[in-house]
Order: C-alpha cells, then sequence, then structure tokens
C-alpha cells in the first residue's frame, strides 16, 4: 500500500487514539475547534512546518512504531530535521554487522553503480524537458569506475546543470542559490526522508555511507542511496515551473505538488511502481549486498517515450 505525506503549515493539535493520528484544528470556514482522524499506519512521512504545531509524546512513539518519517521545517519553511525509529527491522542486529564490516571494493561497486544509474536518469530527464544532446553522459554512465575516481558524477552534473533550466539563464545549483534551487531543496528532503525511513526498515543505518562521510551528517547512506532519485524531482520542478505555470519558489500551490513525488510512478526494470515502493526494493537490494546475497543494486530507471 501507498503510504501517505501529510503536511502540517497551519496551527493544529496533533495526538494519538486508537492507532489514529487525532488532528485538532480550527475551521477556517465557522472558526470552531474541529477534528479529523487518519489512520497511523497509512501514513508514511509528516512534514510539520508551522512552529504552532504540538505533538503528544505518545504519537511520537506511535510513529515511531509505525516506521513514520517525521520532518520537522525551520522558520523558512524548510526541512530541517527528520525523526526515525531506532529499531526498524527484525534482522536489525545481523544487518548492522553486514553494513558495518562491507568491504571498501564492495562499497566502492556500489557506488559506482549508483553514480551510474543517476547519470543515465538525468540524461533522460534533459532529453525530455529539451531535447538536449545526451550522448556524452550516456558516455559518461557507461565509463564510470570503482568508486567514480574520474568523478565522472562531478562532470556530467556540470552539464545537467548548465542545460536544465534554459528559462533561467546563469542558474547554478547551490543549496543557498536562486530559486527555483528553493524548490529543488524541498523535494530533495522529502525523498531523502523516503530513503532514509526504507533504510530503516531494511535493517541499515542511514549513517554510515558507501561514499558521503561526513562526520557532521547523519545520513551518510540516505545521501548516497537517493542519488539516482533526484532527477525525478527535478522533472517534478520543471513540471511547476512548466505544465503548471507556478512560481519558482516554495509555496502552498508548489508543495501541493512536490508532495506527490512518493506516489510518482517509476519504473523497476519491468514493473511500474510508486516511487515509495521503489526506493523500498532499492534499499532491500542493498542490504542483499551487504549481507553477500547479492552484487547488484536495484535503481529505477527514467525512461524516454517517442
Amino acid at each position: 500500500m501507498i503510504k501517505k505525506v501529510l503536511c502540517f503549515s497551519n496551527r493544529a493539535c496533533l495526538s494519538c487514539r486508537n492507532r489514529q493520528l487525532i488532528i485538532r484544528i480550527v475551521d477556517p470556514a465557522t472558526g470552531k475547534p474541529c477534528e479529523h482522524t487518519r489512520p497511523i499506519e497509512d501514513i508514511g512521512v509528516i512534514v510539520i512546518e508551522n512552529n504552532q504545531v504540538t505533538l503528544s509524546a505518545y504519537l511520537m512513539s506511535s510513529l515511531l512504531e509505525n516506521k513514520v518519517a517525521l520532518i520537522i521545517c525551520d522558520d523558512r519553511h524548510m526541512p530541517a530535521g527528520l525523526m526515525l525509529p531506532l529499531n526498524g527491522n527484525c534482522e536489525q542486529s545481523e544487518r548492522f554487522d553486514a553494513q558495518i564490516s562491507a568491504s571498501l571494493p564492495l562499497k566502492k561497486q556500489l557506488w559506482q553503480q549508483t553514480v551510474a544509474m543517476k547519470i543515465r536518469n538525468q540524461a533522460a530527464v534533459l532529453t525530455h524537458a529539451n531535447g538536449t544532446e545526451t550522448g556524452n553522459m550516456l558516455a559518461w554512465a557507461s565509463k564510470v569506475r570503482s568508486g567514480d575516481p574520474d568523478n565522472l558524477e562531478g562532470r556530467a552534473a556540470a552539464y545537467y546543470w548548465r542545460n536544465l533550466f534554459t528559462e533561467y539563464p546563469g542558474f547554478v545549483r547551490r543549496q543557498d542559490g536562486d530559486d527555483p534551487n528553493s524548490l529543488l531543496n524541498y523535494g530533495y528532503a522529502i525523498v531523502r526522508a523516503i530513503i532514509a525511513r526504507c533504510l530503516v526498515a531494511s535493517g541499515l543505518m542511514p549513517t554510515l555511507g558507501i561514499h558521503h562521510s561526513n562526520k557532521y551528517n547523519a545520513y551518510c547512506l540516505a545521501d548516497d542511496i537517493m542519488e539516482p532519485y533526484r532527477p525525478y524531482v527535478d522533472m517534478m520542478v520543471l513540471d511547476i515551473l512548466r505544465k503548471y505555470r507556478l512560481a519558482p519558489k516554495v509555496s502552498k500551490e508548489t508543495k501541493q505538488q512536490i508532495l506527490t513525488i512518493p506516489s510518482m510512478d517509476v519504473r523497476m526494470g519491468r514493473l511500474t511502481r510508486p516511487l515509495m515502493i521503489a526506493a523500498s526494493m532499492t534499499t532491500a537490494s542493498l542490504a542483499k549486498c551487504f549481507l553477500g546475497e547479492s552484487r547488484k543494486l536495484v535503481y529505477p530507471t527514467i525512461e524516454i517515450q517517442d
């Protein structure tokens, strides 16, 4: 079943009763208090954007028990923190051991697969978006070596961002850059939370990466595994700008579109699955690699339609 993403941008009181999320708000039409319920088992991600939203301790415990990723936003309404359960899989101890003892050659091979798929998906987005020549990117993807010592990921990224947002000449992809960077940041934060949640559910530690290793980053592995998923956010942002003709900034309207990313259909081999389900398939394949049961990561592919 596809888990839902709930976003709270206005004042609300959240609690739990009978395994239900209880949402108490003031009805804007009548000005009177009202109550809504949602089954916690149906929720995958909750985004808290308003500092006047309150949550009970029992609710937070219930969310963790059901592996719900809880995202807290800052005063700019950008995701600032993520809460995940400590115990997400019945074989967690064994998988932690396998992840910790993974050899450097294995991690380099996994990063090679990750970078190659990211570049292929970026090439597909460029072709879809602008009909840009991507033969060079596909060539780079086929030449990625174990650990990507030639930094083909960086070379592809420079070409990709230079040619993607043609409506914004001189666009530079930076965390604190000009819009539509804020839309990209918001979408990436949602995908990061989804990947982190799926890693925990697969019995893995989101902290220990296969490539990223910043000691101040608690989600290095999530940042590694989400790389081939980033182009799906890019496609969504392009739709926001072109199809829906919305302003290139984080707003109520743009967030409504971005929060549909978890239910976006993606191709996993011959199968079509919602992105959130695809992410769980990816993290499950990663766990198998760490356990020595496989050497191949399963990633979604963006296919070019004629």
